[in-house]
């Protein structure tokens, strides 16, 4: 598998588990406001990291862009 497409989903399994994160920390019975912020940041982070590296990968040729099958 290319290693540009595992780092996408590496990129893409860290967003639901910090994601995860967020809700257990929204659900706990403590109602740890500030770590479920940290989740939901590092979450948008992960998500900007993530687009960047798309556009990059696909202007330098690494992975390429398809239509859908007719």
């Amino acid at each position: 598998m290319n290693p540009a497409k595992l780092i996408i989903v590496a990129a893409l399994v860290a967003v639901i588990a910090s994601l995860g994160s967020a809700l257990y920390h929204l659900s706990s019975t403590s109602g740890d406001s500030a770590k479920m912020l940290k989740a939901l940041k590092l979450r948008i982070g992960i998500s900007v990291g993530l687009f960047v590296l798309l556009f990059v990968a696909w202007r330098l040729g690494f992975i390429a862009p398809h239509g859908l099958a007719q």
